[in-house]
């Protein structure tokens, strides 16, 4: 239920490559960092379309070829940015991001620490932190991947931050980890400015309604979230 391949097609031995040696599918967050060094190297390899107007960081950063980078995109580095990838106008690329073939990080959206499977798209006005996407998974405008929970405060003795911990069938899983987004498997939506607090696991195919602020813990796949509101009409006054 909470291994990679319950969230990914891993078929592909290049994607199985992200996460072998995991037994929980967070287990791959803190590894990203490796990944992207051992795709990247020490140096700049721009082999795509750097348009006039994107910014590139002093960083190691791959562009394969057949991506694009737009103008006004800003790629800290480092990362590696894959065959047909889009990083679009406004982006904005920190440390350590991977983007697998065909994936987009769109208009005004930012992602660190991430990895984006061959097709996810984070189009338009995303935050992507510590998080995982899926093949074709699909961020609605808006939706942001919370990484750092409100009370997360450093221990004044250590200077570190709790870990952030889950409730699954009444186990209580320790992910190890301080700053955990969301991880979305395959095929996975959101509606337009859903919130997925820190520590979400979503399960492949499913549906978050938009404007839901979905708690963290684990989400079935083939599931429908939706958000019930009541709106209501009045008249005006004096009308």
């Amino acid at each position: 239920m909470l291994a990679p391949a319950d969230f990914f097609d891993l078929t592909d031995a290049f994607v199985a490559s992200f996460f072998a040696d995991c037994d929980f599918v967070w287990q791959a967050l803190p590894k990203i960092k490796e990944h992207v060094a051992r795709l990247v190297g020490d140096a700049p390899t721009i082999l795509g379309d750097v348009m006039p107007g994107a910014h590139l960081g002093g960083r190691a950063i791959f562009v394969a070829e057949g991506a694009r980078i737009e103008p006004g995109a800003y790629i800290i580095g480092p990362a590696y940015i894959g065959p047909g990838a889009v990083v679009r106008h406004g982006a904005l690329v920190r440390e350590n991001v991977i983007l697998l073939a065909g994936a987009i990080l769109g208009h005004a959206s930012e992602a660190k620490n991430s990895l984006f499977l061959p097709q996810a798209a984070a189009p338009h006005f995303n935050y992507v932190g510590d998080s995982i996407l899926g093949h074709h998974v699909n961020l609605g405008a808006g939706t942001k991947l919370s990484n750092l929970g409100i009370l997360s405060e450093k221990d004044e003795a250590t200077g570190k931050r709790p870990s952030i911990r889950l409730t699954i069938e009444e186990t209580e899983y320790d992910t190890g980890l301080a700053k955990m987004g969301a991880i979305l498997g395959d095929g996975a939506q959101t509606g337009c400015n859903a919130v997925l607090n820190p520590g979400c696991l979503v399960g492949a195919n499913t549906l978050i309604y938009a404007n839901a602020s979905l708690r963290k813990g684990y989400h079935p796949p083939n599931s429908i979230i939706k958000l019930r509101q009541t709106i209501r009409r009045i008249d005006k006054l004096g009308s």
